[in-house]
């Protein structure tokens, strides 16, 4: 299954055969790696090197290594964890930019409104106005509310990024809202007045959804994202 590591890059080729051979299906999900004693003679390594790529490996999710008797390096499911996890890291490192989060959540978000327009059901369309209810007695109590208004946002862009039944979408989705807050924090004051334009925003979406005009459903996400932006970045350029 392994060739001898190359000795110029010993750890990462390691590290790349093993992913190769569960991405390409040679290796299963509940399958446990050859022994210690099999892969260092496979690869021609040290156990300090082998130790090394397995612990990589299962940083990345793709292996989970169990000790004790019976143990060993069992391949993981891959699922989109991974990559929510990584986009997650780099947005809490604040090495993304307002401006390069909102052009990203324009493009995205518009794309997921559009898909949902044309693909969505009558329950989804049920869960979506129950979920505005609710933001909507959010809107009526004012800004103490502040915080439980943004959760309810977000289960809002979440419901419609599940419609696309798309892990892709939605597990980025998932990992940009779970981690935007620190810039609602830092930049969004979501007062009254802000939390009833956004409410009228997201009724205009979730009508467009329901009517299933995919265009203007992707122009209102569009708009949300960049008016809202703009209202963060002139409360950055202020500080």
């Amino acid at each position: 299954m392994f060739q001898t590591a190359k000795q110029t890059k010993v750890f990462q080729d390691v590290v790349e055969q093993i992913q190769e051979a569960i991405f390409d299906g040679r290796l299963t999900a509940g399958q446990t790696l050859p022994a210690e004693r099999e892969l260092k003679e496979m690869f021609n390594i040290s156990r300090g090197t082998l130790r090394e790529a397995l612990r990589v490996l299962e940083q990345k999710g793709l292996i989970e290594i169990k000790l004790g008797v019976g143990g060993g390096s069992v391949v993981r499911t891959v699922d989109t964890d991974q990559i929510s996890e990584s986009l997650g890291l780099l947005i809490r490192s604040q090495k993304v930019s307002l401006n390069h989060l909102a052009q990203f959540r324009e493009d995205v978000e518009g794309i997921v409104a559009a898909h949902a327009a044309k693909n969505h059901a009558a329950e989804d369309i049920r869960k979506l106005k129950y979920l505005l209810a609710k933001a909507h007695a959010c809107v009526r109590k004012g800004g103490s509310h502040r915080n439980m208004f943004i959760d309810i946002d977000k289960q809002i862009h979440m419901t419609i990024a599940q419609i696309t039944a798309n892990p892709v979408y939605i597990s980025v989705l998932h990992s940009i809202h779970d981690n935007i807050h620190r810039y609602y924090d830092r930049f969004l004051s979501m007062q009254k007045p802000e939390l009833e334009e956004n409410y009228n925003d997201l009724c205009d979406m979730v009508d467009a959804i329901e009517n299933g005009d995919d265009e203007m459903a992707r122009k209102l996400a569009q708009q949300h994202v960049k008016r809202f932006n703009q209202y963060m970045k002139k409360r950055e350029e202020e500080k």
